[in-house]
């Protein structure tokens, strides 16, 4: 092989990885998007494990004072709850590593299924809850902004 032939197959390979990411799912189905008021949303946390896999000091970094950048994995067992929530000022992407898990949205009138490999983007003015409708558990990464407290 020669170099040429190899740096061009390196190439299709890497681009092809480069095709083949997660789907940035996190938005409401076509033509349901509506005021939620979620007047059944959960506010309790059922079933579900949050670990801190590791965090980063926003100010040594970006001189972003009392926030750290931190990833958590969640882990929901099926009929599992994370209740409801805001995301002001707390910015962040979720990966759903395995099973699958449904999220509740103010924005949107239906469920939103989220299957492993999906990322959902949460932002300021989205309130919401997930639930876990599968027979398996959902593993999630969570990396978000968040305020010390």
């Amino acid at each position: 092989m020669t170099k040429t032939t190899f740096i061009g197959a390196l190439l299709a390979a890497s681009a092809s990885m480069m095709i083949a990411t997660p789907a940035l799912a996190g938005s409401c189905p076509a033509g349901k998007t509506a005021a939620n008021p979620l007047t059944d949303a959960q506010t309790m946390p059922v079933g579900v494990t949050d670990d801190i896999v590791g965090s980063v000091d926003l100010q040594k970094e970006l001189s972003f004072s009392d926030h750290d950048l931190r990833l958590r994995r969640l882990v929901v067992q099926p009929g599992g709850v994370v209740p409801l929530h805001s995301h002001a000022g707390r910015p962040a992407l979720i990966t759903v590593v395995s099973g699958d898990i449904t999220e509740y949205r103010s924005t949107c009138s239906v469920g939103i299924d989220h299957p492993a490999g999906d990322v959902a983007m949460e932002s300021d003015g989205i309130s919401h809850w997930w639930r876990n409708n599968g027979s398996v558990p959902a593993v999630l990464l969570s990396a978000d902004v968040k305020d010390r407290d």
